[in-house]
């Protein structure tokens, strides 16, 4: 049989399917699946994209461009400043408002975006009218509605807002959208979607006005690009207060911040139209502030779009392939069988670049504000997780089976002893004293002759399941069978101290499970013969034995040829279970205790190739009725030459226990044997 290393790929996980079961192979399909879906969806995931979340935000503070201030935009700003000299707060003073667009015209501003809403009527709406009535450049008036920003305006202030933008609307103003739509934790990242009845964003309004736009940018709803200060005194945009540009007497100093420049207008207070942006998120401070005014996120749209930086898609196609590659690592790693260092050293390099590579991407270009980098982590932990449980059940199946499959050799104890600690069992030969133990069937040959092979196999597997129970019950382990004979022995690969008796009352228990067999065959069957046991105590070289490709845990040399040759001299001895003396004399058991057999002398033998003859015994099970202290006297007395006693025992078992044939064959031999000399057998 190959080793399962050795099998092709495919043999191999069929294996696994059948040991694991179709169950566990379904539940473990499930979680590699949900792993990919994790690592592909996780920015939908309720407790997962507020990681997702922070790791881009972290992304975008360490990754955002360090710039020097853009010379192409510039803020117009309400201040508090501004309101304490106006008088007024919210809303914001037109007046105000009319003089800074008249001046911004007057300095050659490129186009002109208002981020204020003038959703509420005021006494000096006229002066504001008059102005936009009267400019050249393009202006672009905040726009939105209540459906598409409840929390901002009501449906009353939307109609006033509309009625505004109908009397000053003209070939020069026009509305534009200012709605920025937040995330889920209310923080600005995404360029926002447009909506129904809304016009352009500001933005792309502005743009398409001066020819500048980008039909990249339509209906783009990626990330807004967001760029810090190289310097803290010189921020991204320039910033003018409001009131400074709507002064005549101020407004000319302003020229190199507004000629040739996209404007916008809108209002910088400290509690006021402020928003969270990944800068918030990450505590870095911009121009000394964590969040930024809204109007500055609405430049940093436009400086996008000037700049043409919409950042590079990630295909679906490749953030499958992520998935699935993030997923299939951490099922590798399961499977790994590496040093310790080296698989640690695998599992860092993997979530290494698991951390790292969003952080590669968003350097290069690409969009990462969807790539799901922290469902990539979850993504292998699932894929290592399930792979790791399969892996532990399917141990647990082999463990079971190499358990059962132990067991049909060893006793559960041992067994599981064994599979406690693996290297209780030698994997190379060791000289063990061993009590080896053989059976055989008497005539079982000459049945295979007369008896329908089906029968035969039946009749087999049923004597030898009986006979290796027994084994099993007692605590043996079972070596091999060959044809009817079972080949057992104790004391390998763990040895116990009662060994000896365990051995003995198997083999007594295994000629009556003979005895029971020979009772139960079905009719038509021959006869069927006794079962010989015979029992020896001595070394034998005890391990796993065989080539690469089958090997067996046996037990060779002459402790186990002895224990074979006093089973085959139970036929010449007309006994059922023979037992040497070193069996007996490491047993110590020699005289009738309560509960244990007796044994009775069978005198001594010379088996066929041990030139040292063999005192052997016959075990007596608690309650025969079958005579033992008969043979003590013949044996003792053939050993001491004294010819009267050994006839004077001999007829007395003619006399007592002629039907005993192991006794009248001990008269019989004794009877024609010299003085202590031990009976030859063929």
């Amino acid at each position: 049989m190959p080793d399962s290393q050795d099998q092709p790929i495919g043999q191999r996980l069929a294996g696994g399917t059948r040991q694991l079961g179709l169950q566990r192979v379904a539940v473990l399909l499930l979680l590699l699946a949900i792993g990919v879906l994790v690592a592909l969806v996780s920015w939908r995931l309720p407790l997962l994209r507020d990681a997702e979340s922070a790791l881009y935000d972290l992304r975008v503070a360490t990754l955002a461009r360090a710039v020097d201030t853009d010379k192409r935009i510039t803020l117009v700003v309400y201040t508090p400043d501004t309101n304490r000299k106006t008088g007024k707060i919210s809303p914001v003073d037109r007046t105000m408002m009319a003089q800074a667009i008249a001046n911004i015209d007057k300095l050659g501003a490129k186009a002109v975006g208002v981020d204020v809403l003038l959703d509420s009527p005021q006494a000096d709406d006229p002066v504001l009218h008059a102005a936009l009535a009267q400019v050249k450049v393009p202006v672009f008036l905040a726009f939105t509605t209540n459906k598409a920003s409840p929390e901002n305006i009501t449906w009353e202030q939307e109609q006033d807002l509309r009625r505004t933008i109908a009397a000053v609307r003209g070939p020069t103003v026009r509305p534009a959208s200012i709605l920025l739509d937040n995330d889920y934790d209310n923080v600005s990242r995404r360029w926002p979607a447009r909506k129904p009845g809304m016009p352009l964003l500001l933005s792309m309004a502005m743009t398409e006005a001066t020819g500048e736009s980008d039909s990249r940018f339509t209906g783009y709803t990626g990330p807004i690009r967001f760029r810090r200060p190289a310097s803290s005194d010189r921020p991204v945009f320039d910033e003018l207060p409001i009131d400074f540009v709507a002064d005549p007497e101020t407004a000319a100093f302003a020229q190199e911040q507004i000629k040739g420049r996209y404007v916008l207008i809108g209002a910088h207070f400290s509690d006021f139209d402020k928003f969270d942006t990944p800068f918030t998120r990450t505590n870095t401070r911009i121009m000394g502030e964590t969040q930024t005014i809204g109007v500055a996120i609405h430049a940093a749209m436009l400086a996008q779009v000037l700049d043409h930086a919409r950042p590079r898609d990630v295909p679906m196609v490749a953030k499958l392939g992520f998935a699935l590659l993030a997923v299939g690592l951490g099922a590798l790693t399961a499977l790994a069988r590496a040093r310790t260092w080296l698989l640690s050293l695998f599992v860092v390099v993997q979530l290494g670049v698991v951390l790292l590579l969003p952080f590669v991407m968003q350097r290069a270009g690409f969009d990462t504000l969807n790539l799901p980098a922290f469902g990539w982590f979850v993504g292998w932990l699932l894929g290592y997780l399930a792979v790791s449980s399969a892996l532990r059940a399917l141990n647990a199946a082999q463990r079971e089976f190499a358990q059962g499959a132990l067991g049909k050799y060893l006793p559960a104890s041992i067994a599981n002893e064994i599979m406690r600690n693996p290297e209780r069992l030698q994997l190379h030969g060791e000289k063990r004293a061993i009590f080896c133990l053989f059976s055989d069937l008497e005539g079982f040959t000459k049945l295979t002759h007369a008896v329908e092979p089906e029968m035969i196999a039946r009749l087999l597997n049923d004597y030898l399941d009986r006979l290796s129970a027994v084994v099993l019950q007692y605590g043996g382990t079972l070596d091999k069978f060959v044809g009817d004979a079972v080949v057992a022995f104790w004391g390998a690969p763990l040895a116990k101290p009662d060994d000896g008796e365990r051995a003995i009352a198997a083999a007594i228990a295994m000629y009556q499970a003979g005895e029971e067999f020979r009772r139960a065959v079905p009719e038509g069957v021959p006869p069927i013969g006794r079962t010989r046991v015979g029992v020896h105590y001595g070394e034998a070289i005890v391990g796993n034995f065989g080539g690469e490709g089958r090997i067996q845990y046996t037990a060779l040399g002459d402790a186990m040829n002895t224990a074979a040759r006093l089973e085959g001299a139970n036929k010449t001895l007309d006994t059922t279970v023979l037992v040497s003396r070193e069996a007996l004399e490491h047993v110590g058991q020699a005289s009738d205790r309560a509960g244990q057999p007796r044994f009775r002398p069978m005198g001594t033998v010379t088996l066929r190739g041990r030139s040292t003859p063999v005192e052997v015994f016959e075990p007596l099970p608690p309650g025969d009725a079958r005579e033992a202290v008969l043979a003590e006297e013949l044996v003792a007395a053939h050993r001491n030459g004294d010819g009267v006693a050994v006839r004077n025992v001999t007829e007395r078992i003619t006399q007592a226990a002629k039907d005993d044939r192991a006794l009248a064959n001990l008269a019989a031999r004794l009877a024609q044997a010299h003085e202590g000399e031990s009976h030859a057998l063929g």
